[in-house]
């Protein structure tokens, strides 16, 4: 056996008995995710751990595991031509927001099971990617958005002010929709025509869903995958660590900027 071919073994020896435990950790949460995770979030989840851990390191060993999180595809149109009222882009990308329902996105998606759809409507807040509102039908009909609606403005307070962007779909484009925004004080944006990139949080976040969910599973029905969407919502605002939420999932995010805002509040009443 040559020399070089002797170390190279007993190198790679040493560095499996070294990291033996971390790759069960990884594999194990890898696993409890059902491989929505890549190597950048199962850092996050190692540092929250208590663990110091390089994400280089991690991606090394989740390399030599075969362990790769899936990609994602492309997503449903819903655009149907001018059929109505076409609202400015009032958002113009700017997507970071500094509070919870200041800014928020909406779009529709679709499912296809064995010839049977199934379509969502969701509302994600951009202060923290929380999926706070959505609807699933069986048809793409104008009660799909209008029930979503319903439910994102029962979380509102008198204090809000909210700008909800959307594509120029026939659905945002209508007299009901856009008489109830106004009602309720929200300023209505819409994309650019075919401009995808203008709503690219609610994109982003059907293609997680759609990769982590939809694609990863055969399923037998519409009532099935209906039940697995609804699941993974629940999991994508509670558990789901989010690297730019410095490790956090959504909800975890929202209730520690709250305690901070109020902690402040306190702190500055405190000073008078």
């Amino acid at each position: 056996m040559a020399r070089s071919t002797y170390f190279y073994h007993e190198h790679r020896l040493n560095f499996d008995d070294k990291y033996s435990d971390l790759k069960q950790q990884i594999k194990a949460i890898y696993h409890q995710h059902k491989g929505r995770y890549g190597y950048r979030r199962i850092t996050l989840a190692l540092r929250n751990m208590g663990m110091k851990i390089n994400h280089k390191c991690v991606r090394r060993l989740m390399q030599i595991m075969s362990l790769k999180s899936r990609v994602r595809r492309a997503k449903y149109r819903s655009y149907k031509g001018q059929v109505g009222k076409i609202a400015n882009n009032v958002l113009q990308r700017s997507f970071h927001a500094d509070r919870p329902n200041q800014k928020w996105a909406t779009d529709v998606t679709e499912f296809n099971v064995g010839g049977e759809k199934l379509y969502l409507s969701p509302i994600i807040d951009l202060f923290n990617g929380e999926i706070i509102a959505y609807q699933t039908k069986r048809r793409q009909q104008y009660d799909l958005v209008k029930d979503m609606l319903d439910k994102a403005l029962n979380k509102l307070t008198s204090k809000d002010e909210v700008v909800l962007h959307s594509d120029q779909g026939w659905q945002y484009q209508m007299y009901r929709y856009q008489q109830q925004l106004k009602q309720c004080g929200i300023t209505q944006s819409m994309s650019r025509k075919g401009n995808c990139l203008d709503n690219a949080v609610i994109e982003s976040f059907f293609g997680i869903l759609k990769s982590e969910c939809f694609y990863r599973k055969k399923f037998n029905s519409v009532e099935e995958l209906e039940k697995t969407v609804k699941e993974y919502i629940h999991y994508y605002n509670h558990d789901r660590l989010k690297v730019k939420l410095k490790g956090l999932s959504p909800v975890e995010y929202r209730i520690q900027s709250l305690k901070s805002v109020i902690k402040s509040s306190n702190f500055q009443g405190a000073d008078h």
